[in-house]
């Protein structure tokens, strides 16, 4: 039975208010995001509707409603029912209609594993516009796993990881784990870049702080053609200038690969290279707890942590 979906129209004009086109400079982050949603391929989300029934709310809408509210940091499902009343930008996303806050958590949670796919497809779009081209990815993880609390107990939580391109700060691999040690998340992350998509590019050098360093994880970066730059104990902040400035140590004969990636990180250019990590894993936890205000996943369960973990990492 073929589908009716309720029309998205932002071309209608009214008295008042006037037609949605007119809410908002060119330059908006919606229509952004409108832009980039009406570039991917959502029939998969849209075959799944039977046309029985009342006229559904499209696809296409919602999903853009989703990407924009988690780019704000607005995400749960009622306060982007609001919004879609309250802001200009959201009547805009939702075309004047007004999706109610059980449809909008019902589609969410339905269309998770979908909504989560998507993730490559707007990296590859980000790719066409000339926004990413790997070269150097920072593994960073958001703090949120099973972890030993300051009062001595324990916390529960997923670990959540993100790969960051060094030069856009854009990520490009993620994923949750129930892993309670970082050193078991170089092998996933390893096989999620290996996925990617050749016209992205090639990575060519991983940085890891000093919670993913272990002899296997290092053998298994450059079997995979990566250079590791993985610290093996936490380095010092601020050090003297004659340790700061000292001349490149003479390369080792011979060395393991632990020992040749020790040898780079203690040359100047080595140095350089793995101090951009610091700044990269600032940069993306900084934005999605400041910037788009996420500290606390909504849904429960390791597959829904993990579709919300896209959503963010869309965002």
């Amino acid at each position: 039975m073929a589908v009716e979906f309720i029309p998205i129209d932002r071309d209608t004009p009214y008295m008042f208010p006037p037609c949605v086109q007119d809410y908002l400079p060119d330059d908006h982050l919606a229509r952004f995001v409108v832009d980039i949603v009406d570039q991917l391929d959502l029939s998969h989300l849209s075959a799944v509707y039977t046309g029985r029934g009342s006229k559904p709310f499209h696809p296409v809408m919602l999903v853009s409603l989703l990407f924009y509210g988690y780019a704000t940091g607005v995400v749960s499902s009622r306060k982007l029912e609001k919004a879609s009343y309250d802001s200009i930008a959201f009547r805009y996303i939702c075309a004047n209609s007004n999706p109610d806050h059980d449809t909008i958590a019902s589609f969410r949670k339905r269309f998770l594993k979908e909504l989560a796919a998507l993730f490559v497809e707007i990296l590859v779009v980000a790719e066409a516009l000339g926004l990413v081209k790997l070269g150097t990815v920072s593994l960073t993880d958001s703090e949120s796993r099973i972890m030993p609390t300051s009062d001595g107990g324990f916390e529960q939580a997923y670990n959540a990881q993100a790969g960051v391109d060094v030069e856009t700060h854009l990520i490009v691999e993620q994923e949750v784990t129930q892993h309670t040690n970082d050193k078991q998340e170089i092998e996933p992350a390893l096989e999620a870049i290996g996925k990617l998509p050749a016209a992205l590019g090639k990575v060519k050098k991983l940085l890891a702080d000093t919670g993913y360093f272990s002899e296997a994880n290092v053998k298994k970066c450059v079997k995979g053609g990566m250079v590791p730059f993985m610290a093996e104990k936490r380095q010092k902040h601020n050090l003297a200038l004659t340790e700061r400035f000292s001349e490149d140590p003479e390369a080792p004969q011979n060395a393991t690969a632990v020992e040749a990636m020790q040898h780079r990180l203690q040359t100047q250019e080595g140095k350089a290279i793995y101090a951009k990590r610091k700044a990269t894993v600032e940069t993306v936890i900084g934005i999605i707890k400041e910037v788009l205000g996420f500290r606390q996943f909504l849904l429960r369960g390791l597959d829904s942590f993990q579709g919300e973990w896209s959503l963010v990492c869309i965002a």
